[in-house]
């Protein structure tokens, strides 16, 4: 089997090396594409100079910062494994996590699987505004399509390739995640959540989640629900223009 693993990156040269290391030396015979979303701090020198002639790996560039959706959406058509996960470019989530994912859809038990930062008792997440926000959503999520949720707003999200890649996603920030679980569940899926790790990192450590991306979330949720039509022709269904992947 093989393992598509889509890195949207920006602003992450202090990481990006340990992370491609890690996710290469991770479980299953890999695919990893890496989408550069615009980066200004070395990030782009670093995957053109060393990565972009390494088998397995493909990397793509947006001319300007689009944001982590955009940067998403550009990888999914190019995803050839039969499942397909979401993979941070900094050091948040363990990819030796990937096996608790990808086996409950090898063994068919759901299409999607979520991982969660809640369901471990290791991890120690701080009461934060990011912590609020989430619970919040796991709420909407449940009052709004009817899913039980821990962590709606997690990186692991894993996925059949052919569902992800027949979601047409429009998005274009960090509303990726409640468009793809709304999606999802509108499509009859049960979404798994199993526990994984997590490293915390703050904002001065790099984290670039803000408010209004919470506020974007909830209203995607809401819209999806209860305006799926017009939500689907929110923005024109495009591609973002990516130059050429690495040979």
């Amino acid at each position: 089997m093989t393992l598509s693993v889509l890195m949207p990156v920006y602003n992450e040269s202090a990481t990006i090396r340990e992370i491609v290391g890690r996710v290469r030396t991770a479980p299953y015979r890999k695919q990893i594409i890496i989408v550069d979303d615009g980066s200004r701090d070395g990030t782009r020198d670093i995957l053109r100079d060393e990565f972009e002639n390494t088998d397995g790996l493909t990397v793509l560039y947006h001319d300007q910062n689009r944001g982590k959706g955009a940067a998403i959406r550009t990888a999914i058509p190019h995803a050839v494994g039969q499942v397909t996960i979401i993979q941070d470019g900094d050091l948040e989530y363990d990819p030796n996590d990937f096996p608790l994912l990808v086996e409950i859809i090898r063994a068919g038990y759901s299409d999607v699987v979520y991982g969660s930062r809640y369901l471990s008792e290791k991890n120690s997440l701080p009461l934060t505004k990011f912590k609020i926000g989430v619970v919040t959503l796991n709420c909407m999520v449940r009052i709004l399509f009817g899913q039980p949720m821990t962590d709606e707003a997690t990186c692991y999200k894993a996925f059949r390739t052919e569902l992800l890649q027949d979601l047409h996603l429009v998005c274009e920030r960090f509303e990726f995640c409640p468009e793809v679980t709304a999606k999802c569940i509108r499509r009859g899926h049960r979404i798994i959540e199993v526990p994984i790790r997590y490293n915390h990192r703050t904002v001065e450590e790099g984290k670039k989640i803000g408010w209004r991306d919470g506020l974007e979330a909830v209203w995607t949720l809401l819209r999806w629900r209860l305006f799926p039509e017009s939500a689907a022709s929110a923005r024109p269904h495009r591609l973002p223009v990516a130059e050429n992947p690495s040979r």
